[in-house]
């Protein structure tokens, strides 16, 4: 009775062990789920045992075969097909999981801190212009949502917690506004499946959304002193990549939008640097190539006297990457910010400038101008400085409106407001008080509002000709 009850025993093992021998993905191949067409998209997951696991993709009927290694963890990659949709795809070993309604179309990565975070619906007390139209507009079953849900880790994590939604007023509600207009707007000129994934925490600098150890090649012994980051979960180095990044890696994407900075004015000295190796360092683990990476520059707003010189700083810093690291560039909102509110209702803008970038650089639309002019040179003629501009195939334009944000420094480096005027395609720019003028500002300082644009409507950046550190 004993023994045969012992066999029973172990046959149960056995076949429970068996039975227990379940193939699992992470939480983005899920139902709903977008896949970039057109690519080798990476599929993974863990399983228990050793038997194979079969991933099969009705876009073509073709079924792709591996087995897990001594830790579990398998990977296929499957080719897509041009955009369309909807599929099935259908992965088994022990169990069979059948992920339903797959589109394949472009995929996006937003992230960032509290501007890049802020929903459609908004914060409290804290609006999104224009946020029930938006909600009007947003059904649309061939536009995709992932949010990955806020976590930190002090290692690398291999999941996230979230679900692919379609768009409407319900699941865009409560996505970023920057993200799901740009998506829209994406999906509109591009006739597509558009998904889009947000992992975003306000409040972050960029050193959370690096490996720590990246951090500290780059910064050294000014880690040490980096008062961006704090003991703080989303401040701390490494912190979010490990928790709402590393689990992405590999999921392929068409490119990444950014809109993040303004933690790190207190150490906008580093902020290209690090920008730099962010990019660099996500792409060579995405092994995917250089995708685009579009960032968003700071908006103005009125600042603590004691840092309103370092935002105009770290602006400069965010628009030297579209010079200095391929397959980039650089929104630039000067006209949308808020004088008291960091958090700019008008999120349109921004998403716009963005798909703007994309549409030109990407997907290589024509009709659709990317450049924003630019500072070129300027023109020492007796006390007038004449200003030169890049970027202007139509002209300069200020809509009528006068001119107010230049200055303008002697050798003594003390600078003035100046009178400035549109002359054609050259910005003559004067002050009674500098007879010997060396160098200009235009807009550089916390609180501005821009004035200058290209006639098709992109903004001059706040910029400067000298070198000096702001006073």
């Amino acid at each position: 009775m004993k023994k045969n009850i012992l066999a029973l025993g172990i046959a149960c093992f056995g076949f429970c062990n068996l039975a227990s021998a379940q193939v699992e993905m992470p939480a983005f191949f899920s139902d709903h789920l977008v896949i970039q067409q057109q690519s080798n998209a990476k599929i993974w997951g863990t399983a228990i045992g050793k038997k194979e696991i079969k991933v099969k993709t009705s876009w073509d009927n073709k079924t792709y075969a591996t087995k897990p290694d001594d830790k579990g963890n398998w990977t296929v990659v499957v080719k897509t097909a041009s955009a369309g949709g909807p599929f099935n795809i259908t992965v088994s070993q022990q169990n069979k999981i059948v992920l339903k309604d797959v589109l394949l179309g472009e995929v996006w990565l937003c992230s960032g801190q509290s501007n890049m975070d802020m929903p459609v619906k908004g914060y409290n007390n804290l609006p999104i212009a224009n946020s029930m139209d938006i909600l009007m507009e947003s059904p649309d079953p061939m536009l995709r949502l992932f949010k990955v849900e806020r976590k930190y880790a002090p290692t690398r994590e291999r999941d996230v917690k979230g679900s692919w939604q379609l768009s409407d007023a319900a699941s865009s509600a409560s996505f970023s506004a920057v993200g799901y207009q740009f998506a829209s707007f994406l999906r509109k000129q591009l006739g597509v499946p558009v998904g889009i994934i947000q992992s975003t925490w306000g409040g972050s600098p960029i050193e959370a959304w690096m490996d720590r150890k990246l951090v500290g090649d780059v910064l050294k012994d000014r880690l040490i002193s980096n008062t961006a980051t704090s003991k703080a979960v989303h401040q701390t180095p490494g912190n979010l990549f490990n928790g709402m990044i590393s689990p992405l890696i590999g999921y392929h994407i068409a490119g990444v939008i950014w809109y993040q900075g303004e933690q790190n004015r207190h150490n906008y000295s580093d902020y290209l640097a690090l920008q730099h190796a962010m990019v660099s360092s996500w792409r060579a683990q995405w092994q995917i190539g250089e995708w685009p990476f579009y960032l968003v520059q700071l908006a103005p707003m009125k600042y603590a006297a004691r840092e309103a010189f370092k935002v105009p700083l770290l602006m400069e810093a965010q628009l030297k990457l579209k010079d200095t690291l391929a397959n980039s560039g650089v929104a630039i909102i000067i006209d949308a910010g808020e004088e008291k509110n960091i958090h700019p209702a008008n999120k349109t803008i921004p998403s716009k400038r963005l798909a703007y970038l994309a549409l030109a650089n990407t997907y290589h639309k024509k009709g659709f101008p990317v450049a924003s002019p630019s500072y070129k040179n300027m023109e020492i003629k007796n006390d007038t400085v004449l200003v030169h501009f890049n970027h202007i195939p139509l002209g300069l334009t200020t809509y009528g409106k006068q001119i107010t944000q230049f200055e303008v420094a002697a050798a003594d480096q003390k600078f003035y407001p100046a009178i400035a005027a549109l002359v054609n395609d050259v910005v003559k720019v004067y002050s009674d008080k500098v007879k010997q003028p060396v160098a200009i500002r235009y807009a550089f300082k916390d609180w501005a509002v821009g004035e200058l644009y290209s006639v098709e409507g992109l903004p001059v950046s706040s910029f400067r000709t000298d070198n000096w550190m702001p006073k």
